[in-house]
């Protein structure tokens, strides 16, 4: 008996239909519904930026939907053209569906403050004992290891790797527009389909490539778009701040719970005072942004006052300064880090935790392994040579901060003047 088909209404794509008599989209319906997958709702893409933008509510799982329908509007057009791409629609719309499967509380965020790879667990969940895994493994016992070769870029076929991760990807398109629409950000708006219109496939080589010069126009205005949307929203100042609040109030209870020293579950027990790489798959699984921030409201009344203000400062959104100092040289970065610092232990406050200098580098466009190619005559050219716009995109646009609390900023505006 066919199962019932299934649409999900998303803001940027409109209606997502997913066929219930089509093997492969059953599969993802099954997928979406499975506890891993449904536990992205409760992550948000845009990690602490919602701080920043306040539409920036989004979930990976909404992104995760969207990299699909991206996915299978690109594979479902090769296909009639390229047959012998049929047998892998399966393992691409899987992939395009579960990259980001692996993500922890408020994704690149936690990534960086608990030193772990997302992608390494999503291999993880692919592997482990989890609904996904076992609904893969009964759709088609070659299929995980067909996602793993995809998602660790290993894959033969070249154009399946890159789908989810490249310069052109279903990834980066989604989360271009996606990001565009949820942060009221202008610099977003992408031509889908013409972006699209413009891939194929190139069976001598399995890669996905531009059909000629002609659509080259369309890949020139998205590359310009990443890079905006990088410098002005990804890279924000204020993301900064809020990042290292929540890092330094994290790494604080760290201190208190390794002396015992703290309320918390076991759950987030153990990603304070194990490394996070090394937890069991059940113990990674069961943190989101909701247990983070219910520990966060938790330890706002705890009795070390650093530890309260820092939980504080950042659920009640009272983020630290942000100055731009990327035109000194960074002897005068570090001296004014280091007068801020002074003033900082002045007033009680403990310097490390309340003041950094943050860099931050965003690039248009980079050869990333193998770069964008469009077919020019009976040859593969590379983008960035047949395009000085792409070329001038390849230089870092690069940024150096000062990141201090408001208490000090009559001191800094001093310095900066000075």
């Amino acid at each position: 008996m066919a199962r019932k088909s299934r649409t999900y209404h998303d803001p940027i794509h409109g209606a997502i239909s997913l066929r219930g008599d089509d093997p492969v989209e059953a599969l993802l319906i099954d997928l979406i519904d499975t506890p891993e997958f449904q536990r992205l709702r409760r992550i948000r893409q845009l990690d602490v930026a919602a701080l920043t933008f306040h539409g920036a509510e989004g979930s990976r799982f909404t992104h995760s939907l969207g990299v699909l329908e991206v996915a299978r509007r690109v594979v479902d057009r090769l296909i009639p053209r390229y047959p012998m791409l049929a047998p892998f629609r399966g393992v691409a719309l899987c992939a395009a569906l579960l990259h980001d499967i692996g993500h922890g509380p408020f994704s690149h965020a936690s990534e960086h403050i608990f030193q772990y790879d997302h992608e390494l667990w999503t291999q993880q969940i692919l592997h482990g004992d989890t609904k996904v895994a076992q609904l893969l493994a009964a759709h088609d016992p070659k299929l995980i290891p067909e996602l793993q070769q995809v998602l660790a870029k290993t894959h033969p076929i070249l154009a399946l790797t890159q789908l989810v991760s490249g310069q052109l990807d279903c990834d980066r398109l989604d989360y271009l527009l996606r990001d565009s629409y949820f942060t009221g950000a202008q610099y977003g708006h992408l031509d889908l389909d013409r972006i699209l219109n413009a891939l194929d496939y190139d069976p001598s080589s399995q890669m996905l490539v531009l059909k000629d010069r002609k659509r080259m126009v369309a890949i020139e205005h998205y590359l310009v778009v990443r890079h905006f949307m990088y410098s002005q929203v990804y890279y924000h100042p204020k993301n900064m701040a809020a990042r290292f609040i929540l890092q330094q109030a994290l790494g604080l209870a760290r201190k208190h719970a390794q002396t015992g020293d703290l309320e918390a579950d076991e759950v987030m027990r153990a990603w304070l005072l194990q490394l996070v790489p090394d937890l069991p798959l059940a113990t990674y699984l069961a943190n989101d942004d909701t247990v983070v921030n219910y520990h966060l409201h938790r330890w706002r009344h705890h009795s070390d006052p650093i530890l309260r203000d820092l939980c504080r400062r950042f659920l009640d959104r009272d983020l630290f300064k942000v100055a731009e100092v990327s035109n000194l040289e960074d002897v005068h970065c570090q001296y004014i880090l280091n007068r801020v610092r002074t003033t900082l232990a002045e007033l009680g406050l403990p310097p490390q935790l309340y003041s950094t200098i943050e860099g931050s580098q965003a690039k248009g466009y980079t050869l990333y392994e193998q770069g964008i190619f469009l077919r020019d005559g009976g040859q593969l050219i590379e983008i960035a040579n047949a395009s000085p716009l792409v070329r001038s995109l390849m230089q870092p646009e690069t940024h150096t901060w000062l990141v201090y609390p408001r208490e000090v900023e009559a001191e800094v505006q001093k310095l900066l003047e000075g």
